[in-house]
């Protein structure tokens, strides 16, 4: 519903409808709107950090770590399709301790993917390039895979994750 109609267009009311329970019963569950969007998105937060968290340990250079980030997305983006809409817009929403949590995790993935990236240049397994440009290039792509995937789902995963790679990427290796 937050995706269809955002989180500012989307009331109570309209969740307990959908849900086909009335508004009371729905405040018995939960306190507010604002707790059901924190709670979406410190998922979808923790589905990344988690993500990184292995990539990050993983025994392979920094290229593969990159070409994992890639996957990850994609994987995320694809089960997930709905929530990456929030990530990618309602998270504006967020407020209090609800918004400084989900910034601390978005800033924790951040900055390993810069890590990975500025290791990346350093071995020599791409090239060298202003950090920053790479890092929002690659990123506001994956970030916004999920408005253009929902037109092109037919498409194989494989397929796209390879062709991303490669655009992603290919740019980058020398």
């Amino acid at each position: 519903m937050f995706r269809k109609s955002g989180y500012a267009g989307t009331s109570m009311q309209d969740i307990a409808n959908e849900l086909g329970i009335k508004p009371a019963s729905l405040y018995n569950h939960i306190s507010s709107k604002q707790d059901i969007l924190v709670e979406l998105l410190s998922f979808g937060a923790n589905l990344f950090v988690d993500g990184m968290k292995e990539i990050k340990s993983s025994k392979v250079n920094e290229l593969q770590k990159l070409e994992r980030l890639i996957a990850l997305h994609l994987r995320i983006t694809v089960e997930h399709t709905d929530l990456m809409a929030l990530i990618a817009v309602e998270w504006r929403h967020l407020e209090g301790e609800g918004l400084r949590e989900y910034l601390k995790l978005r800033n924790s993935y951040e900055n390993d993917f810069r890590i990975i990236l500025k290791g990346a240049m350093e071995n020599g397994l791409i090239h060298a390039m202003d950090i920053e440009i790479a890092f929002f290039s690659i990123l506001t792509t994956l970030k916004w895979f999920y408005s253009w995937y929902d037109k092109h789902s037919q498409l194989s995963m494989v397929d796209i994750e390879e062709y991303l790679k490669q655009l992603l990427l290919g740019g980058l290796k020398i």
